[in-house]
């Protein structure tokens, strides 16, 4: 694999590398890597549509919500990782720190989620956050 390697403008740990086409297809036939290559496609697409719609048709609660379950459904542990600090969320979801901290702080004070650190969370009651994530 060949390529720079980017930083992300949040504090979420990624790297982006380009790989030439060519490379990939001396490793699978030619319509393998284009089925992989839209299915990746397709997938963004998806992630993106439902970003979106996040943020025009959601409230500031059920986009923290979201958020939240997003995160927890991808790790198996009990303490889930956040990648990104409250202002970094803030400017995701579309709203102001005050607000991402105050919902936060709610969705804890209901036991939905535990915060024992501010960069781990547990989820407490699966069905509430789910609930308010729909």
């Amino acid at each position: 694999v060949r390529g720079p390697k980017h930083g992300c403008a949040n504090e979420a740990a990624c790297e982006i590398q380009s790989v030439r086409r060519a490379s990939v297809r001396a490793f699978a036939g030619d319509a393998e890597v284009d089925r992989a290559i839209l299915d990746a496609t397709r997938r963004e697409m998806e992630r993106l549509q439902e970003h979106v719609i996040l943020l025009g048709r959601k409230s500031a609660r059920e986009r923290v919500a979201g958020f939240l379950m997003a995160l927890a459904q991808r790790e198996p542990e009990a303490l889930v990782d956040l990648p990104m600090g409250r202002q970094d969320m803030a400017d995701y979801l579309g709203l102001t720190i005050e607000t991402v901290s105050r919902t936060l702080t709610q969705l804890q004070g209901e036991a939905i989620v535990d915060f024992p650190s501010t960069r781990r969370f547990e989820v407490r009651k699966w069905s509430a956050l789910e609930a308010l994530a729909e």
